[in-house]
């Protein structure tokens, strides 16, 4: 251990006054085990609740403890890589503010860092409090993620991890819109391993992303395939190959007085034509959103940060 050596923890937030007491006492108790120096970063992402006041009282005390302010609600991964641009540290810590990821891993992956490893991710065995439906199709994402993309993601690694300063530093370059933070870390390559874990239920309060009842997770799944791979682009000139095929064959059916099977065939092709074009649409949407360059985040205030990015 060199203690000149700086540790940052990076927490995107909104609304999570219930928890931010608890968060903040079980990652100084964490760090402080390591002997390392260290800093919180709370990326406030427009909360309406008392939670910035409750960390304006901590910050007031303790100047480890900072606070960047975003001018409205931009969104979790916005979030974090602004946190990503105040760091000072040698390694940097993400991990969500409900604590159903435990800081008590936190020493586990500092150990993995000074074996040389640049980017520890952490690997979700069991998930408490989460329903099996909710599981299944999580799993189906990262299978249909993996599937179509040159990225390949770990089945259940969420967004507590360690990243190497040299890793957080080429995460800085990419100027991409709409980042997904996970799949940009993984993508920079470097030594990466992984430690498993038992996630816990949130501490209190209520998820704000109810899965089937929340655009979250559906729109996180989306900027997963899109990210790294043109594939589905591909599968749509596929498709349209396939359905000109079949069309022709089922034009010759209708000759002969199958209507149901034409009617059949206009449906089906309807629902085909009208899902290619939402795929086509997401990636001109991409594209529209790189041309118009506008900022991923603007930070409105920050609390114990000296140095203005």
């Amino acid at each position: 251990m060199d203690e000149e050596n700086l540790i940052s923890v990076v927490i995107s937030f909104r609304n999570e006054e219930e928890n931010i007491p608890e968060l903040i006492k079980r990652i100084k108790e964490s760090i402080e085990k390591t002997g390392y120096k260290y800093e919180i970063i709370f990326v406030n992402d427009a909360s309406t609740d008392n939670s910035l006041e409750i960390l304006k009282e901590y910050a007031e005390k303790d100047k480890r403890i900072k606070i960047i302010n975003l001018s409205r609600r931009f969104g979790y991964n916005q979030g974090i890589m602004a946190g990503f641009c105040y760091t000072k540290g040698d390694a940097v810590i993400t991990l969500d503010a409900d604590l159903q990821d435990p800081p008590e891993l936190i020493p586990e992956l500092i150990k993995k860092w000074e074996d040389g490893v640049d980017i520890i991710h952490t690997v979700r065995k069991k998930r408490e409090g989460e329903s099996k439906i909710k599981n299944i199709l999580t799993k189906l994402a990262y299978n249909i993620i993996n599937f179509v993309s040159e990225l390949k993601l770990l089945q259940n690694a969420g967004n507590f991890k360690l990243i190497s300063r040299k890793t957080l530093n080429e995460i800085l370059k990419l100027k991409e819109k709409d980042p997904y933070v996970r799949g940009l870390v993984a993508w920079t390559g470097f030594k990466q391993d992984y430690i498993y874990y038992v996630r816990e239920k949130r501490y209190k309060g209520k998820t704000h992303f109810p899965f089937l009842r929340s655009m979250g997770p559906f729109m996180e799944f989306i900027s997963g395939v899109t990210s790294f791979s043109i594939l589905p682009l591909l599968y749509i000139v596929l498709l349209g190959i396939i359905l000109t095929f079949l069309g022709i064959v089922f034009l010759l059916l209708s000759i002969f007085n199958f209507l149901q099977l034409w009617i059949g065939l206009i449906i089906f092709l309807s629902g085909i034509i009208v899902f290619s074009i939402g795929i086509v649409g997401v990636y001109i949407g991409r594209i529209w959103k790189e041309v118009l360059d506008r900022p991923n985040y603007i930070v409105e205030s920050t609390i114990n940060i000296e140095d203005e990015i």
